[in-house]
């Protein structure tokens, strides 16, 4: 593992535009293991973690202007000046706020499982969400704990007992006042109305089964985006491109082929 400006990260590959990925609230760079093991022939291959995660710079009061700030620092340590951005859930939130403050740092979009916005605009609805999310923390549960509980619940069918594994370890690895700060920036998230504005090559690629972010909702997204292409694999859930790496890895390596 390298460190850069204060972001820890995986390395694979070589390439003059690399491809970063970021992962979501309950990962980590191993979430994109597979990515970084399978399209490294080809391409170079960044996987970071995000402030606060592994041995990343915590930041106080994250928020995705800060968090898509923090990325372009970071693309600056690496000396890299523009580069494809490849995001999971959260990750994926991150990686189009970048491309809406900062579009001459992104050469492309690959989101996955992710969406232009948080829930509704009704501020009680992003209260609820945070109670309910917070509340077994607040009773005492721990993130190990809570991650053996939850990540069941958000994948898919075809989640292998290896893939549930690895997914529950990178929760429970995560602290849980990274955790509690990135669920509160979480539910600010509202692009809705930028997205028909980004004028970049887009790879969206949801899950049949993803409640998070549902394929309907990400179909539509990609719909509003000019130069978007959709993908929905079918049996997986919110976690795409572990529990279906090798289909995401085909849909990623023929995007990427074609910028």
């Amino acid at each position: 593992m390298n460190r850069a400006n204060g972001i820890e990260y995986e390395e694979r590959g070589t390439g003059d535009v690399p491809v970063v990925c970021i992962h979501g609230i309950g990962g980590n760079t191993h979430s994109f293991a597979r990515q970084l093991e399978g399209l490294s022939d080809h391409l170079r291959i960044v996987a970071i973690n995000l402030p606060g995660y592994g041995r990343s710079d915590t930041m106080a009061d994250p928020t995705f202007p800060k968090l898509a700030a923090e990325l372009t620092a970071f693309l600056d340590a690496l000396d890299v000046e523009k580069a494809h951005l490849c995001g999971q859930s959260i990750g994926g939130m991150v990686a189009l706020e970048t491309a809406c403050l900062h579009p001459n740092r992104v050469a492309s979009l690959a989101l996955i499982g992710t969406t232009s916005a948080f829930g509704g605009r009704d501020d009680s609805f992003k209260d609820t969400f945070v109670a309910a999310r917070l509340k077994p923390l607040d009773e005492g549960m721990s993130l190990p704990e809570l991650a053996e509980q939850f990540v069941p619940e958000i994948t898919g069918p075809d989640a292998t007992p290896q893939v549930l594994k690895e997914a529950t370890a990178s929760m429970a690895a995560v602290p849980q006042q990274t955790y509690r700060a990135i669920i509160a920036c979480l539910v600010t998230f509202d692009r809705r109305d930028d997205v028909a504005g980004i004028e970049i090559p887009a790879c969206l690629i949801s899950g049949s089964h993803d409640t998070n972010a549902p394929a309907k909702t990400m179909a539509r997204m990609a719909e509003k985006m000019p130069r978007a292409e959709y993908h929905e694999i079918e049996g997986a859930g919110h976690l795409i491109n572990l529990e279906a790496s090798s289909k995401t890895n085909r849909i990623l390596r023929t995007f990427y082929g074609r910028q």
